[in-house]
Formats: structure tokens, sequence, C-alpha cells
């Protein structure tokens, strides 16, 4: 008896082993389509002289009512006049560009090219970390410096750069394409991106698909992979903030309680840190890694083969990462803190800000309700928001729109990998996407590890060589278009 329980285990392991080793040799990337690299000619020098131009107009995305930002569209009129001239454009809520490129059939469903030009404000202390002002645009052999050279205004000197030159060649694209360069991007894009979205709807137009910014041609920053890999993202995240209120009596620190109102928020605090949102390898979350773990070598690559058996084993060293684990789930991030005024002072209120960027499967009332149950404890109040945004949907990364982008990124990179991904953080995209078949999220520039403290940090800078390829993959894109 004990010998056939035996053999059958042996044999169960072997054909557990050959399912394994089976599903792993399958498991590889699609071989690529032979696409020739695609070359314009370009005068980055130029370009990143108007980047440099760009960057030095202070359009600080909490001084809206700064000079800088009308004359930031006066310098955009001037400089590129020929763009102009041909396209129709439009100012919303007084600050954000709208063109309207005409194409020649009109029976086509139009598409939107976006970018922002507002940027985040440089902290005092920071200042002297930079090699250079960041608004001083500075413009060296290899790189144009300055707060804004990443994101965005390097997606819209790109944009225009390409676009100028292709009217001044004679090229008229076959379907309307349209520009929108958001102003408050940075503080919810409600007044640019937003209201352009609202004037289409009302106006009746719906994109088929949308590009905005929201990853990048990643180099170097995911270990194991080979190539470069193209994130297009398909969706955003969306992104609630609560309160959490205790209540103490007050009075001296000399003569305190058991637990004062600072503990009993402290409770609750490390109670949700404690009890993350449930994450998965399923939905837009799945189709990520699939395609990326076709990258991987030999070993990773048989984990993501089969999740049937390693799911659980992949989820639990994908939550140790911040950027992967960001990807499972709806993130929990506590953010705020205030207690009593002097510290020797017990509180008679203590309260915490957490934030919360929700994945695609979750909503904000499932959000919640997994808020009251983590916490569970009478003596806290929960506050909620009488604003947030829902996770967009999750576009068709099958559609041309996507196809089309993922071909220009090609002909433009030239040996790199595409997946459909995830913005974690919020873009004006999700604003777009309400008037679009499908949005997609990724700027045309690539970037190495040591490139990602730059965003909303210290010395943020864009290569010359990235101007060059952004201009090129723009001027590949609406070519096709």
């Amino acid at each position: 008896m004990v010998k056939r329980i035996a053999a059958a285990l042996g044999i169960a392991l072997v054909v557990l082993i050959a399912i394994i080793v089976f599903n792993t040799i399958i498991f590889t990337a699609e071989e690529d389509e032979a696409i020739a690299l695609v070359t314009h000619k370009v005068n980055v020098e130029q370009a990143a002289q108007r980047l440099g131009e760009a960057v030095r107009f202070e359009t600080d995305s909490t001084k809206r009512r700064s000079a800088d930002f009308p004359r930031f569209i006066a310098w955009l009129e001037e400089t590129y006049p020929t763009v102009h001239t041909t396209m129709e454009r439009q100012l919303i809520s007084n600050q954000t560009p709208l063109f309207r490129w005409a194409g020649m059939d009109a029976s086509l469903k139009p598409v939107l090219l976006a970018a922002h030009y507002d940027v985040v404000p440089v902290p005092k202390a920071s200042l002297p970390d930079w090699v250079h002002p960041p608004y001083a645009g500075m413009v060296d052999e290899n790189f144009v410096w300055g707060r804004g050279t990443l994101d965005d205004k390097g997606a819209v000197i790109a944009l225009m750069e390409a676009a100028e030159a292709m009217i001044a060649e004679g090229f008229q694209p076959k379907r309307d394409v349209w520009f929108s360069f958001g102003h408050d991007e940075e503080v919810g894009g409600i007044f640019g991106a937003g209201a352009v979205a609202r004037k289409m709807r009302t106006d009746g137009v719906q994109f088929a698909w949308i590009l905005d910014e929201g990853s990048f041609v990643l180099d170097d920053i995911i270990p194991g992979l080979e190539r470069p890999i193209a994130s297009i993202n398909v969706a955003e995240k969306g992104t609630i903030s609560i309160e959490l209120v205790a209540k103490g009596a007050g009075g001296h620190s000399s003569m305190p309680p058991k637990q004062t109102a600072v503990g009993t928020l402290a409770r609750a605090v490390d109670r949700l840190q404690n009890n993350p949102v449930p994450g998965g390898l399923d939905g837009v979350t799945a189709d990520f890694f699939d395609r990326l773990g076709r990258e991987f070598g030999l070993p990773e690559r048989a984990l993501f083969a089969n999740t049937w058996l390693f799911g659980p084993l992949l989820e639990n060293q994908l939550a140790k990462a911040n950027t992967t684990n960001a990807m499972l789930r709806t993130t929990t991030a506590p953010t705020m803190l205030e207690g009593s005024p002097k510290v020797n002072v017990l509180p008679v209120e203590a309260r915490a800000g957490v934030n919360f960027r929700l994945h695609p499967r979750d909503s904000a009332d499932s959000l919640l309700t997994h808020v009251e149950e983590a916490i569970d404890d009478g003596e806290i109040t929960i506050i909620k928001p009488e604003n947030y945004s829902e996770a967009s949907t999750v576009s068709d990364a099958d559609a041309s729109g996507y196809l089309a982008i993922e071909k220009a990124i090609r002909q433009t990179f030239g040996n790199v990998a595409t997946v459909p991904g995830l913005t974690i953080a919020a873009t004006d995209a999700r604003h777009y996407g309400r008037v679009a078949d499908n949005a997609y999220r990724i700027n045309p520039f690539q970037i190495e590890d040591h490139d990602l403290a730059r965003f909303h940090g210290t010395n943020e800078r864009l290569s010359k060589d990235n101007l060059r390829l952004g201009i090129s993959f723009y001027r590949t894109l609406l070519e096709a278009q």
C-alpha cells in the first residue's frame, strides 16, 4: 500500500514538473514583427534651446495667476507661427491651449495628443543642490536642465517641433488631430483638461483615442530584463483621501489617561497599514505581468508561466517592492498627522490624513468599507471626502490606437518590449478619457533608474537625445493618422 502511494506521488510529481516545464517553454515573448527604424531630420539644438526658453517661464501650478502663464502661451504663438496659422486654436479657461489640426477625411474619428506645461513647485531647501537654477533653462552639451523638462514641457516642445516641421513640409493628417496643453495638471486638471473634456462632450466630439503622459521607455529600471520596456499604460489609478479623527478629554500631560487621542489614532493608522487592500494578479495587472514576465530569464519565467501554482509566492515577492506593490493593489499612504499644539498638553482631538490610490478593480465605496473593517474602532471617526477620483476604465490594448502607438515606439526606439501598463499616479488622461474610446499614457523618452528621483525632484533634466527621439516619435505617429 505504501509503495503504491509513493509510486502515485512520484508520478504526480513527474506530471507536475512536466506541466511546469512545458508552460515555461511556451511562455516566451511573441516574436516582434520586423519593423525598420524611422529617422527624421531633427534640429535638436534648436529644439533644446526652445525647451530651455520654455523652462524659464515659472509656470508653478500653485501660482496659476502668475503672469508667466499668459507669457508662455504668447511665447508658443511667437515660436511656432506655422502651427498657429494652420490650426484652429482656442484657450480653455484662458490658460489651456487647445488646437485642432483639420484632417482630410471628416468621416474618421479624431485623436488627441496631450501634455501639460504647469510644473510642481521647487522647495527652497533644495535650491543649493541644483546643478543649475531650476528655472534657468540651462542647455549644455547633452542636457536641458530645469523644472518641467521631464514633466511635462519636454513633451509640449516635442509635439510642437514635430507639427511645425510637418506643416512646413506640406503634411496634412488623414483625420482631425487635436493638441491640448493643460495648465493645471499638477493640481487636478479640473480647469484645464477637465474643461476641455466638458467642452468636447458639449460639442459632440468623441475621440478614437487620446495619448497623454503616464510612463516612459524604461531602461535598466526593472532588474533582470535584457532590453528596455515601453509601458504603454491603458489605465490609471484613482485617488481618494480620508481623515481619521480621535477625540480626547484634554488636560495636562502630567496626568495622562491610559491612552491619549494620539494613541487611539496611532492604533488606527497601524491597523490600516498592517491590513492593506487585497491585491492580485488579475485584470490590467495580470496583462502587465503576463507580457513583462516573458522578457525575464528562465527562473522568473517559470514563476510567471505557472501563476496557477506560484501565484501566492509571486504576489508575496512583488509586494515587497514599492513599485510592483503599487501595480498589485490599491495603496495606503498615511501622510499627515495633527495633535496637540504643545508637547505638554493632552490633545482634545488628533487627526490623520491617509491617501489611497485606487486600483481599477476597486471603487471608493469598496475602499471605505475596507477602511471601516480594518480599523474596527468605535473611537475613530472616518471623515469621507466630498471630492475624489475613481480609477479610470481600462482601455483596449488590441485597439488601433494602442497598436499605432506601439508601432511608433518601436520605429523610434528599436529593440524594446512593449507592455500594457497601469499609471499609478494621476494624469490629465483621466479627464480626456471621458470623451475617448480609449486613453493611453506614455511619454516618448527613455529613462534610467537614476532619472526617477528627478521627477518632482532636484536636478530635473532631459537629454538632447531624448528630445530628438520624442520629436521623431510624434512625427512617426502623426504620419500614420
